[in-house]
Formats: C-alpha cells, structure tokens, sequence
C-alpha cells in the first residue's frame, strides 16, 4: 500500500492502515522519544502517547511537506508535553554564558554509546535544548518556542549543556590516558 493510501486510510480510522503505519515509523520515532526522554520507559510512554495524538491529529495533516517530518513535529512536541506540565522550565531568567563548540578529535576514542550516555544524562532542561538545537537543527527561537521558554534561555542552557559534556569529555579522556600508562 503506498503512503498516501496508508495516510487516507488512517484519516479514516482504518484500525489495519493505523497498524501499518505503526511498524513502518515506530521504531524512528522511539529513537526519537529516547532522545528526548529520561529513560526507556518513559520513552515507551512517549511513543504511545505520540501514536495516539498522530492518530488523532492526522486529518490536520494536508500532505504538504514531509509526513515523516511532520510524525517528527508531533513525537517531539508529545515528549515536550510532559517536561511543560512539569515546571521544568520555569526559571527563564538565567545569565548567558559564553558558548563554547565540543570539539571530539578521531584520536580521542570516544564511542557514540559514551556520547549519547552522557547527553541523556544531562539535567532535562539542558538535555532538550541540547537535542533540538544540535541533534535535530530547529533554531534557537524555534526551541524557545517550544519549551515555551526565552531566546536567551534557550542559549544558556545550550551553553551550560555543552559546557557540562565538555567537563565530562575531559574528565573521561584524563581516565583514559591514566589507563594507557
């Protein structure tokens, strides 16, 4: 079945189309809530909940533009949701900080499973900005936007995020060296 016969069938309510749709983007979008969750379970929670608000919202969607990208908009704003209801984000009057890039050399044997550790387990509020600024490319005022939160806010903490990862990088790389001597 193409996809715009998956999507019509979806619009309306055709349990099977909706099935098929379900295998053929859910494991994208659970690496998608993974990124954007605390852990594996609320990750889980998140694709559900993203399944059935897709469901809900899919007659919203016009076929203009990508589908997969706009089942991206939905998971990622369904995940958002959570971290909103919960305050996370109230403090938006924080001091920029300087920004600074991480820069990881080929020597540096640091293993994407290392980097993606420590990205999930930075504090949420740096984690989410840090993700949809460098891991997904929305700007700063679409992340601000999002979070419902400050330009500025969004840089400070894409800045205290990255500046947290570069302690850790650092920190890692010193163990390592210690190790090889």
């Amino acid at each position: 079945m193409s996809l715009d016969k998956l999507i019509h069938n979806c619009k309306i309510n055709d349990a099977k189309a909706q099935s098929e749709l379900y295998k053929l983007f859910s494991s994208k979008l659970f690496s998608l809530c993974l990124k954007y969750s605390r852990n594996y379970a609320e990750a889980e929670d998140n694709l559900q909940d993203a399944f059935i608000t897709i469901f809900k919202k899919i007659g919203q969607y016009k076929n203009k533009g990508s589908f997969e990208g706009w089942l991206k908009r939905v998971t990622i704003n369904t995940a958002l949701q959570c971290y909103r209801t919960q305050g996370v984000f109230d403090i938006v009057n924080e001091d920029l900080i300087e920004d600074e890039a991480i820069t990881i050399e080929d020597e540096d044997n640091i293993s994407i499973d290392y980097l993606l550790q420590i990205i999930q387990e930075l504090p949420d509020r740096y984690r989410l900005v840090f993700n949809l600024y460098v891991m997904d490319g929305y700007s700063h005022q679409d992340v601000a936007e999002m979070l419902k939160i400050t330009t500025g806010t969004s840089k400070s903490n894409l800045a205290r995020a990255r500046h947290i990862l570069k302690d850790k990088i650092t920190e890692y790389k010193t163990r390592l060296h210690s190790q090889s001597l």
